[in-house]
């Protein structure tokens, strides 16, 4: 059409010709990119350690105390102390006999002291204030107290990671399950068995992990799973778009969640899923900071 023709025409043909010529010209030119751009992540197998916390203090395992064996003794001379470590059959401290002479008294176990109250001069009797308290083998437990419902969980032997405050990261295992809990708290005993050459301070705090067992299935972040009143959710990126899909959640750890059912290996999920996303929503997919092509 010449321009004098189009001079003449109507202004809403005139517009409509206009409007025509610009969507040829947007089909010459290279598509746009389409849709959000999300980052997604490859859904894989992991497997998860299933952990009871427990808090609890530090407490000899077996506790010896020394006395003399008769009455009417005065410490004479004391050779070993608070802290010490000792072996079975060493002298502690000599005695003076009231009819003259000395007797030594000796550890009937190895171990560490934990407290001495033999003093020069002070008496010392079989019924009176023991001498040296030996805490034999220098065996500990990390007792601590864990709610009814992970009582269940817990059995002899269960490997333990050990955090006390002085003495830092050590290991362990249980050793005992107390079979009742308190009516009122509703928390029962566990003795954790310490394995450490540390030395380390009765009475100090400490905190377990016991690993009472392990799952494995599917692994996502924690970001990408959402919490609805229409259940718990991930979005999965298929084909460019939103796909929703209800899931089952089992263990945690590191920042991970498991995905028990809902999800196949290999789905490409939302790592950070949000509301702004819906179903059916187009989007652009990456990865590590490349598109990816689906």
């Amino acid at each position: 059409m010449s321009i004098l023709a189009r001079k003449f025409l109507p202004p809403a043909i005139a517009g409509l010709l206009c409007l025509t010529g610009q969507a040829a010209l947007a089909v010459n030119e290279p598509d746009a990119p389409q849709g959000t751009a999300v980052t997604v992540l490859k859904a894989t197998k992991s497997c998860f350690n299933n952990v009871v916390q427990v808090s609890g203090i530090v407490m000899p395992r077996e506790e010896t105390a020394v006395r003399p064996e008769r009455p009417g003794l005065r410490v004479a001379e004391v050779m070993a102390d608070a802290g010490d470590t000792v072996t079975g059959g060493q002298v502690l401290a000599r005695l003076n006999l009231p009819e003259g002479g000395s007797v030594n008294v000796t550890a009937p176990v190895a171990g560490m002291i934990s407290t001495s109250n033999a003093t020069v001069g002070a008496l010392a009797s079989a019924r009176g204030e023991v001498l040296f308290n030996i805490i034999a083998h220098t065996e500990f437990d990390l007792v601590g107290q864990v709610p009814t419902e992970d009582i269940g969980k817990l059995a002899p032997n269960q490997p333990a990671s050990i955090s006390i405050i002085g003495a830092g990261d050590v290991q362990g295992s249980v050793r005992h399950v107390a079979p009742t809990v308190e009516p009122n708290s509703q928390l029962g005993q566990v003795f954790i068995g310490i394995t450490t050459n540390r030395r380390l301070l009765v009475n100090s705090s400490g905190r377990a992990q016991i690993r009472t067992g392990q799952s494995c299935g599917l692994s996502v972040p924690l970001t990408a799973v959402l919490y609805s009143r229409a259940g718990t959710v991930v979005q999965v990126v298929k084909n460019g778009r939103i796909e929703t899909k209800r899931v089952e959640v089992g263990l945690t750890s590191g920042g991970n969640v498991e995905i028990r059912d809902g999800l196949s290996e290999g789905d490409y999920v939302v790592a950070r899923a949000g509301a702004l996303l819906r179903e059916g929503d187009l989007v652009r997919p990456f990865v590590n900071g490349a598109e990816l092509k689906q």
